[in-house]
C-alpha cells in the first residue's frame, strides 16, 4: 500500500501558534510533516489559512471542531470554511457532559452524527469522532466507545487516539478490528504508565508496531496524525523529535 503521510496536531505546538502561526506553520513543514491538523483558527480567515498551507506545502488534514459547529445553522459555514481550507475531515474532539453522560446519552449522540453524516457525505466530507480516555470505562454494561461507534454509519470516522486510549486503560487493537475502515485519521500519541514521564513518540509503552500493523491492514487510515501533550522539551522540539522516530519506524 502506499506509504501514510505524517501530520500534526497543531494543538501540540498551540502557545507557538497562538504567538505566530505563519512562523510555526513554516518550521512544521520544514521539519518535514506534510500536513496539518487544526485544532482553532487564532482568528484567521479560511483563504488566509490556505494561503499559509500552500506557501508551505501543508495540506490540511482535519480539523477539530466543536460539536455546537456542526449542527444547525452552522454546519453549513464551518463547511464552507473547511472547503476552502481544502479539509474533509470535521472531527468533534470531545462532548459536553450532557451529550456522553449515559448510554442513552450516547446513543441519542450516535443518531445526532448519523445525521450530521448525511449531510456532509454528499460535499465529500466527513465527520468523526476522537477519544480520551472516560470512553473506555463501561456504562451501563457497555463501553460508551462501542454504543457510539457500534450505532453510527460506517462513513463517521473513528480517530483513535492511541495514548489516550492507554490512558484509559483499553487496548486499541479490539477497536481498530472491530470496526474495520473506519480509523482514516489515527493520532499517534505515546504514553507510559509513570505518571511523571514526558515521553515522545518511541520512548513510551506503546507498541508501535502492532499500532501501524492494523492501521495499514484493517484501518483503511489515511492519516497518521502526532499529538503531543506533554513536554520533555520545547514543543516545537518535541514535535520535530516525534517526527524523526518515526522515520526512524519506516514511516
Amino acid at each position: 500500500m502506499a506509504k501514510i503521510p505524517l501530520a500534526l496536531q497543531l494543538y501540540s505546538v498551540r502557545k507557538d501558534c497562538e504567538a505566530d502561526l505563519p512562523g510555526t506553520l513554516k518550521a512544521v513543514a520544514e521539519m518535514g510533516y506534510e500536513g496539518v491538523e487544526f485544532a482553532g483558527f487564532y482568528d484567521y480567515e479560511a483563504e488566509d489559512l490556505r494561503e499559509l498551507l500552500d506557501d508551505n506545502g501543508l495540506v490540511c488534514c482535519g480539523s477539530h471542531t466543536r460539536i455546537e459547529a456542526l449542527l444547525g445553522d452552522e454546519l453549513d459555514s464551518t463547511v464552507a470554511f473547511n472547503k476552502t481550507l481544502g479539509n474533509p475531515y470535521l472531527i468533534c474532539p470531545g462532548l459536553p457532559e450532557e451529550y456522553r453522560n449515559n448510554r442513552d446519552a450516547w446513543l441519542c449522540t450516535a443518531e445526532m452524527f448519523n445525521d450530521i453524516s448525511a449531510k456532509v457525505r454528499p460535499l465529500d466530507m466527513w465527520t468523526g469522532y476522537h477519544n480520551h480516555f472516560h470512553e473506555f470505562t463501561a456504562m451501563d454494561g457497555e463501553l460508551p466507545w462501542d454504543t457510539f461507534f457500534g450505532n453510527t454509519d460506517e462513513a463517521i470516522i473513528m480517530q483513535l487516539d492511541t495514548g489516550n486510549a492507554l490512558h484509559g486503560g483499553a487496548d486499541f487493537v479490539p477497536f481498530l478490528e472491530r470496526y474495520p475502515g473506519r480509523a482514516l485519521t489515527v493520532h499517534l500519541k505515546e504514553w507510559s504508565p509513570d505518571e511523571d514521564a514526558k515521553p515522545i513518540i518511541g520512548e513510551g509503552d506503546t507498541d508501535w508496531e502492532q499500532v501501524f500493523s492494523l492501521c495499514e491492514s484493517v484501518g483503511g487510515t489515511q492519516w497518521y496524525i502526532v499529538e503531543q501533550e506533554s513536554y520533555a522539551y520545547p514543543p516545537l522540539q518535541c514535535v520535530e523529535r516525534c517526527l524523526e522516530a518515526l522515520w526512524a519506524m519506516g514511516k
